[in-house]
């Protein structure tokens, strides 16, 4: 037999899934330590370290001594490693945080000898639309790809294009995806058949010439000895993934072209369930990268003085680690999913710190009393934001002009009245702190001992005077100053920040600043703002009508329906019982503008308790749900804030039931064939269905991250969603829990093998309290205004109390950076070797221009990599940025 396959050794290691991580480090060591030894003594000898340089991390954790021999063995080319740091889901995390895992993974490579220049992507459940774009600005020309693709892709190599036009050769791994010639040398005798016989079945996708690629790996594998012996028996040659790939030229004129997402089911499960499994690790995911991305970073780089880089690069660490495909996904057993929970909160606390810092320097600029309220977004903005205050008087801002405000809640001012010796009242007392307050005063009066206590002071406090004025004291009150929480609508420059503080009627200036604003008012159960009126109806569902005349009407239905599926895969019980009418309906009031206005609605249901049989028993599993149900209260808030064009749900319930799917309907105005979803750079168009042909039933189920428009309707996201367009494309349904007790299912009637071990997750159950806020948009014509709505909701106005003198006027408004242009959106600002570097998208099927303003003279542009390109002129601190349609640019500025 000729050299017509290249056998390429590798293992796909899963860093954590049905064992936790430690685990499985400890079977990763004993194969590296084999590999080594064994690449050591046959010079012929190859391996690829399945595209994560996170399995050399961790190994050299354990085994520092040999940091060097694995770098002479990438040095020559033979052991090929990265250039990913992790292999990641690619929908359950941010494009940022993808970014940022190239990053870490090629730099930690090229310390080892450099990372091997293919975008391997071997197991991931389908592939985001601007991977190509974001491979090619790092530098990859090529892609190796293996679930997702289309059944209109017959050969082993395609033209995988993004939605800017960037096209990169795509590896297709057909015939058995990662471990395609994993049995080639099972059994020694029979290696010439086994041979002829991946011949013929590759050469159907390869064409008549050209070498074979073997993936010889799999799972957690290690290499068998004596297999350079045999792969020269077989005539065949050993190489990297690198190695064969890079021999290929990157010119993709003459091979069929695949546009945008790989979300098919035609050649791969891609195991779609896994985007709404044990959703609050979803959450979680969302929460922090938005803490470290949006709050965290471009603070730091605009206002925190010195950089805290590592801070922020523990973050990212635990961010990128968190993303594994086996991770974030939560289709590993409980104990995974505890510490991927435990390492994006590690995150979230990062980004906080650094936040807190920053904003912490700048509350020093705004007197003790007043507030700092800081805009995260790069757009001038006026919203609504969540101050305290002490006293009673109006608020003003830096022109003394009244700023519009809304009492929320009044904190209480008697803390403490009771009958005690004060000798034990003074124990209370450390320095000046005294019940979380500091004291500002004291007096003694007819056997009572009072003090007085404020959330600051500068009076002198002596405890001693008060021990000595004790005689005949049996009663101990302590009074608080009188303070109040106070929605009040600030205008603030972009990711700038503007401060506000209370002041006597006498002080105010004029009238409420900015240009005036429609009240939001409550009446019965009816929410106006004059951009939108909500009505909640008497099953407790809500009509939304904007001010140009789109109506929804039943929004908000609360669905329960089995899920006897698993982990991977949702699964309908044969006999379902579907819950969607409440018992009982009940609408209360929570406040009623001007500034917000709420309604808590809160519905009551009989849910099925469990599915009927499920015993992890390899039959098909259960047939129908309990009779048994428990009553479940669904209390949904409804909020509608001030010159917002959207509502704010939150919808919360205590998870008590067992193998469940709970859905949020919301009917469409006008019936919708197709969704625009955003994501990872891009915004993706689908349709009603998905195209099957492997196996696994192709529900049209798909992921959306910060918002998903049909019908002319937007349903704004905190985190990563799993959305379908049902009954033909007139109702959007969001999932907001699946409930399910197993990682995989040997049986699942809508998979036909199993995805993994079948294993207990009962922590996946995911009982408790759980909670999920979103907003609803009507909206006509197309989904542009959506974005900007999205980019509202999703990043918060953030208030901090002011710490500096007292006598210090109040700081005027700081603008820090702006970025304008038809569909452009900022998603990362930091700085880079003393450099601010910004990215922005162009979510537009148009040429485009960011408009860039900021305290800045030099620009240049750069990769994804951070690696500085050719300056870009800056005239009077503005820069003019040309896009093209869906671009993502990296700019550096100085």
């Amino acid at each position: 037999m000729t050299a017509e396959i290249v056998v390429v050794p590798h293992t796909h290691w899963d860093r954590e899934w049905y064992e936790p991580f430690q685990r499985f480090r400890l079977r990763l060591v004993a194969l590296l330590d084999e590999v080594l030894d064994t690449m050591e003594k046959d010079p012929d000898y190859h391996f690829t370290l399945d595209g994560q340089l996170a399995c050399v991390d961790d190994y050299l954790e354990v085994r520092p001594e040999n940091r060097d021999r694995i770098a002479a063995l990438v040095e020559s080319g033979r052991l090929a490693v990265g250039p990913w740091q992790i292999l990641l889901d690619e929908f359950l995390c941010s494009g940022e945080n993808i970014v940022r895992n190239l990053e870490l993974g090629m730099a930690r490579a090229d310390k080892l000898g450099g990372a091997m220049a293919v975008g391997y992507l071997p197991d991931m459940f389908g592939h985001t639309a601007q991977m190509p774009q974001i491979l090619r600005r790092a530098g990859l020309l090529h892609a190796c790809v293996y679930r997702g693709v289309p059944a209109s892709v017959t050969t082993d190599a395609f033209a995988w294009v993004a939605p800017d036009g960037t096209a990169i050769r795509a590896q297709y791994l057909p015939a058995g995806g990662y471990g395609n010639g994993a049995h080639l040398f099972e059994d020694p005798a029979q290696l010439g058949e086994r041979g002829a016989a991946f011949v013929r079945t590759m050469r159907g996708w390869h064409g008549p010439d050209g070498p074979l690629l073997a993936m010889y790996g799999t799972d957690h594998s290690a290499p068998v000895r004596g297999l350079p012996d045999m792969v020269k028996q077989l005539g065949a040659r050993m190489d990297t993934l690198s190695g064969y790939i890079e021999a290929h030229s990157a010119d993709v004129t003459g091979l069929p072209r695949v546009t945008g997402e790989l979300r098919s089911h035609a050649r791969a499960n891609i195991l779609p369930g896994v985007i709404s499994v044990r959703a609050h690790v979803k959450q979680a995911m969302s929460r922090a990268e938005r803490m470290v991305e949006r709050y965290a970073e471009p603070l730091a780089a605009l206002w925190g003085g010195e950089w805290p880089g590592r801070f922020l690069d523990m973050a990212w660490w635990r961010l990128v680690d968190a993303s594994g495909h086996d991770s974030v996904t939560g289709c590993g057993v409980d104990e995974t999913a505890q510490q991927v929970a435990a390492r994006i909160a590690e995150a979230e606390h990062l980004g906080q710190a650094v936040r807190d810092m920053v904003t912490a320097r700048l509350a020093g600029t705004v007197p003790s009393g007043a507030v700092l309220v800081v805009n995260p977004t790069p757009a001038p903005r006026r919203g609504v934001v969540a101050i305290n205050v002490a006293g009673s008087d109006p608020l003003l801002d830096a022109d003394g002009v009244k700023v519009p405000l809304q009492p929320l809640e009044y904190a209480p001012t008697l803390l403490l009245d009771e009958e005690m010796d004060p000798a034990t009242a003074l124990t209370f007392i450390h320095g000046t702190e005294l019940y979380g307050q500091h004291i500002t005063g004291w007096s003694v009066e007819d056997g009572v001992l009072t003090f007085t206590v404020a959330r600051e002071s500068s009076a002198a406090f002596n405890v001693g005077q008060v021990r000595g004025a004790l005689e005949g004291v049996t009663r101990v009150r302590i009074l608080a100053e009188a303070r109040r929480t106070l929605a009040a609508y600030v205008s603030t420059p972009p990711l700038g920040h503007a401060a506000v503080r209370t002041a006597p009627y006498s002080e105010v200036a004029g009238a409420p600043s900015g240009d005036p604003f429609v009240p939001v008012r409550a009446e019965e159960r009816m929410l106006d703002n004059g951009l939108l009126n909500v009505e909640v109806a008497r099953d407790g569902t809500l009509t939304l009508t904007s001010a140009d005349g789109v109506t929804l009407t039943g929004a908000g239905r609360i669905v329960d329906g089995g899920d006897v599926g698993d982990s991977y895969n949702y699964a309908p019980p044969a006999h379902d019982r579907v819950v969607q009418d409440p018992e009982s309906v009940h609408v209360s009031k929570v406040c009623s503008g001007p500034l917000v206005a709420a309604f808590d609605v809160w519905r009551t249901y009989q849910w099925p308790a469990a599915g009927d049989g499920i015993d992890g028993t390899p039959e098909i599993p259960a047939q129908s749900r309990t009779e048994v149900t428990e009553e479940i209260a669904v209390r949904t808030r409804v909020e509608l804030r001030a010159g917002e064009p959207f509502a704010r749900l939150t919808v919360e319930f205590d998870n008590r039931c067992a193998d469940h799917r709970v859905r949020l309907h919301v009917p469409l105005p006008e019936r919708a064939t197709r969704s625009h979803a955003e994501g990872q750079f891009a915004v993706v168009t689908r349709g009603l269905d998905a195209e099957g042909g492997c196996g696994e039933e192709p529900l049209p189920t798909f992921p959306a991250s910060s918002w998903v428009a049909a019908g002319g309707v937007a349903a704004l996201l905190e985190h990563v969603t799993e959305y379908e367009l049902v009954d033909d494309g007139k109702e959007l349904a969001l999932t907001l829990l699946r409930s399910i007790g197993f990682l995989s299912r040997n049986r699942h009637v809508l998979r036909p093998e199993p995805a993994g071990p079948q294993l207990p997750t009962p922590a996946a159950q995911s009982r408790g309290l759980r909670s999920v806020e979103l907003a609803l948009m009507p909206y006509s014509g197309t989904w542009k205004a959506v974005p900007e709505a999205a980019e509202t909701f999703r990043h918060d106005l953030l208030a901090v109390a002011g710490t500096g003198d007292p006598a210090l006027p109040l700081p005027a408004p700081a603008a820090g950076l702006s970025v304008a242009g038809d569909g452009v959106v900022m998603t990362s600002l930091r700085v880079r070797d003393g450099w601010q570097e910004l990215r922005v998208v162009a979510l537009t099927d148009e040429a485009t221009e960011a408009v860039v303003e900021g305290g800045f003279t030099r620009a240049r542009l750069a990769d994804l990599r951070g690696r500085p390109g050719a300056e870009v002129p800056v005239t009077g601190g503005v820069l003019r940025l040309p896009l093209s349609a869906w671009e993502i640019a990296t700019v550096q500025l100085s």
